[in-house]
């Protein structure tokens, strides 16, 4: 699929597409609810891996004070560290970056969006190095930043690994104008205590909230969502370049949560926002909802082996029909032209963030969220 050029945006036919929309769906879709924590603090930001090399994903959690993973299957909880910074934590990366069949960790804490200028008051890196004991505290090596770090993924950039990591806003920045974020990419040394170096991906967009990371062509792509659209970048020879000649892919709205399918980009917008949208190369934009409060948590997955992609959205706060939570989007045919939603969780999960993985390894994808004013982590199982 050739997704580099500009999308056109599609509004005259969006309330025709909502209200011919039907079920596309045979049966219900059906998630049994597993609460395995009911006492975070606010769920941050969750990833999905083996931490403990026993072939089994476990899932990790950037709560406010500790970063914590949950042992699959019995859901044991143990902390990796505690009180890193002196303000909150709000990202994680997990990943196996080595081929050891345990992943490597980053966080990023120190949370202080509204200083934008100081990075000894905003924002923070660490690598964390596991202990013989995965279930003893693990060791915090704290690497250079940007204030406002928000977001950090590992991505496959040649050989090797990149920790790639997003901040919210550029320095100085006030109302998302003024400098571009400086998009990092760290490169990991033999030695992960010594310094690490680092290079600027890009910093021509002034707000960013979330990205993705693309397999295309047997390569990874960063498709980076912020306040003026989207950009995709890839790894050439060593360095990250724009990989669409037209700069951005999508001017015409900004993004807050951004997924990439195969066949779809599904959205957030604005940021924080109210719509879900999808994308599609040959018809553009497509609002599926208006309905949501504080968007911020988005998959867009094949969980019910329609062959496509489905998407499913969580919000963290009521909205107008004074209700919250989880809902999957369900598309009759890969262009969209007709869905329906379901209900995942209603109004038992304020969420924060949400991943999709095969948990019990019975071949179907299932949902982990965190919520954040419902202080929980949960896990939906697929029994569709």
């Amino acid at each position: 699929m050739n997704w580099l050029f500009v999308l056109p945006v599609i509004s005259a036919s969006v309330s025709f597409l909502l209200s011919t929309s039907n079920k596309s769906y045979e049966g219900i879709p059906k998630f049994d609810i597993q609460e395995i924590d009911g006492n975070i603090a606010i769920g941050y930001g969750l990833e999905i891996g083996d931490v403990d090399g026993d072939g089994n994903d476990d899932i990790l959690l950037a709560d406010k004070t500790q970063i914590v993973w949950y042992r699959n299957p019995d859901w044991q909880r143990f902390v990796m560290v505690d009180q890193l910074t002196e303000r909150d934590n709000v990202c994680i990366a997990a990943r196996d970056i080595n081929g050891d069949g345990q992943v490597e960790v980053a966080v990023g804490a120190q949370w202080n969006p509204g200083e934008t200028s100081d990075p000894t008051l905003s924002g923070s890196v660490h690598y964390l190095i596991r202990p013989a004991d995965p279930t003893q505290l693990w060791e915090a090596i704290k690497l250079h930043h940007e204030p406002t770090v928000h977001r950090m993924r590992w991505v496959k950039a040649g050989d090797s690994f990149n920790l790639v990591v997003l901040p919210l806003h550029g320095r100085g920045n006030r109302n998302g104008e003024g400098e571009g974020v400086n998009v990092m990419a760290y490169q990991v040394p033999e030695d992960p205590r010594t310094e690490w170096s680092y290079s600027i991906i890009d910093k021509t967009m002034r707000q960013t909230h979330n990205f993705d990371v693309v397999e295309e062509n047997g390569k990874e792509a960063l498709w980076i969502g912020g306040k003026e659209g989207v950009k995709i970048f890839q790894n050439e020879n060593g360095k990250w370049r724009l990989s669409n000649s037209t700069n951005w892919l999508i001017s015409d709205n900004g993004f807050g949560e951004i997924r990439k399918g195969k066949e779809v980009l599904a959205g957030i917008q604005p940021m924080h926002g109210n719509e879900l949208v999808v994308y599609t190369e040959s018809s553009g934009r497509k609002l599926l909802t208006d309905q949501l409060k504080q968007g911020h948590a988005l998959a867009c997955i094949d969980l019910l082996s329609q062959g496509y992609e489905q998407v499913v959205a969580g919000w963290r706060e009521k909205n107008d029909e004074e209700v919250l939570g989880i809902k999957i989007f369900v598309s009759e045919d890969p262009e969209w032209t007709k869905w329906t939603s379901f209900w995942i969780d209603q109004d038992g999960m304020a969420c924060e963030d949400l991943k999709v993985a095969d948990l019990d390894g019975d071949g179907k994808m299932d949902i982990i969220a965190a919520g954040r004013s419902t202080r929980n982590l949960r896990i939906y199982w697929n029994k569709s």
